[in-house]
């Protein structure tokens, strides 16, 4: 359904790389049409095929043609305007570096700065390669936003699931049409294995863990802070970071607190859900801990609640997941370890990792900066949506942020 929004991409010539697994792409594709634009869509493994619909352009070539090939295109259908999902990919740092050389509009696509209810839409880049501002004043000088009402989203897993099987086995099959294409993650039948050992971990760990978060509310409430780790291929972590793993961040973590945190409190080491069939570091930190003498002090959890787990923490520790902004809304002083967003004088501590044990006792959030660098982020970038389950309308408003954001 096309709201007004969508109006503002009349006469714009709009070029579409790989979206997010599944139809988002070629529903997208459809309303922009119906908006008055011309859309051209490159594809590049048998996945993106299958999902783009009838008429995309097909790139078989090695990374070596792809600046040349991406050059062409763009001159022969005379594009001004390019769509992607995720800016980190190989593909689309090159497109988005010919793009911005050349004057081109980039609209950038990702993950949801604000969980569940919406996905993000930004001009440029995102995470670390957005243009929202950094400095407190921006926000604090300006009154604060008023988000529109948001429809909520309903568990998208059995779609996501759904789409990902289709599309990563299209890509296998499909591979010969494809020869010289690398995927930014594992693209094989192997990897459907994690996500079934992942199902087997998740019963498992609650049954190991039962109680562990009773434990946690009612013996060490304020007394831990939480680490919530990220996927070991998040380009969030292998870009935006100067850590080389998921266990060289846990490493440095763990060194510091047992150095400079207070006796008495404890680390809470929390696994991401969907690395969970991948890694289990449950022998290393073990380990780990035993050498950094804190064994009775780190524990290492998986499906607990997180918003109740932030609600009785003393301080939370990320590289630059978006966990910190809940983090933040729960007025949880946090340490960001990479490069964020939200990693904003007065909302953020700023000091040095081995410092904030202790400063977390201090430390407030400023409220009023965070609501309006919220309210700012929600209204300006946030799509109420959703990548792979269908809503009528909300992610349509994707023309409304992009208006707004041209006018910045």
């Amino acid at each position: 359904m096309i709201n007004a929004g969508l109006n503002y991409f009349q006469n714009k010539r709009v070029l579409m790389l790989q979206g997010p697994i599944g139809p988002f792409f070629n529903r997208l594709r459809k309303d922009l049409i119906d908006a008055g634009a011309t859309v051209t869509k490159i594809d590049f493994n048998g996945g993106d095929w299958l999902f783009s619909g009838k008429g995309s352009i097909q790139f078989r070539g090695n990374k070596a043609s792809w600046p040349a090939f991406f050059e062409r295109v763009v001159k022969e259908h005379r594009i001004d305007t390019v769509l992607l999902m995720g800016d980190c990919r190989h593909y689309h740092r090159v497109a988005r570096e010919i793009a911005h050389r050349n004057g081109m509009t980039i609209g950038v696509f990702e993950e949801g700065y604000v969980r569940p209810d919406y996905i993000t839409f930004e001009l440029f880049g995102v995470n670390a390669n957005s243009k929202i501002s950094r400095v407190p004043e921006d926000y604090l000088s300006k009154p604060k936003l008023t988000v529109p009402e948001v429809v909520q989203i309903k568990n998208p897993l059995w779609f996501a699931v759904r789409w990902s099987m289709l599309y990563y086995g299209a890509s296998i099959l499909l591979r010969p049409w494809y020869p010289f294409y690398e995927h930014h993650r594992p693209l094989e039948f192997s990897e459907s294995w994690p996500w079934l050992r992942s199902y087997f971990r998740k019963l498992w760990y609650g049954i190991i863990e039962e109680g562990i978060q009773e434990e946690l509310v009612d013996n060490l409430s304020g007394k831990y802070y939480l680490v919530p780790l990220q996927v070991h291929n998040d380009s969030q972590l292998q870009v935006h970071s100067n850590f080389s793993s998921v266990q060289n961040f846990i490493h440095q973590v763990m060194q510091s607190f047992a150095k400079h945190a207070p006796p008495d409190t404890h680390l809470i080491l929390k696994q991401h859900p969907l690395d969970r069939g991948y890694n289990n570091h449950r022998p290393w930190i073990t380990e780990l801990s035993k050498v950094l003498q804190v064994e009775d002090r780190v524990k290492y959890i998986h499906d607990q609640h997180l918003p109740t787990l932030l609600d009785h923490a003393r301080g939370v520790v990320v590289v630059n997941s978006t966990v910190g902004l809940s983090a933040l809304h729960h007025g949880i002083p946090t340490k960001v370890c990479g490069v964020a967003i939200f990693d904003i004088l007065g909302m953020t501590c700023q000091c040095e990792l081995d410092n904030f044990w202790l400063e977390a006792d201090t430390f407030e959030v400023n409220t009023e900066l965070y609501e309006k660098f919220r309210n700012y982020v929600i209204v300006t970038t946030q799509v109420n949506g959703n990548f792979y389950r269908r809503l009528d309308g909300p992610v349509n408003r994707a023309g409304v942020i992009w208006s707004k954001q041209s006018s910045n």
